[in-house]
């Protein structure tokens, strides 16, 4: 099961990592601190603002050619898929 996002390299990767965080919200949710779906959105597009400078951070380089348009078709999906 793929628990590091530096694990994620395929389609399939990435599907396992969200499963295993929807896992960590039911099992422990109380460690989350963006308990709701607003919370949690706003905390993402701001990481995504961010982003560079958490790679900075971290030392690391930004991806310079990840999907976005992948990224934002899940997340749109997600708003009606069953």
């Amino acid at each position: 099961m793929t628990t590091s996002p530096d694990h994620v390299t395929s389609r399939e990767d990435l599907a396992a990592f969200v499963h295993a965080l929807h896992r960590s919200y039911v099992d422990e949710g109380a460690p989350w601190l963006n308990r709701d779906l607003s919370a949690f959105l706003e905390s993402l597009a701001a990481w995504i603002d961010d982003a560079d400078g958490w790679y900075s951070n971290a030392g690391r380089h930004m991806p310079p050619n990840g999907d976005w348009s992948f990224f934002a078709r899940a997340l749109r999906a997600a708003s009606i898929y069953e």
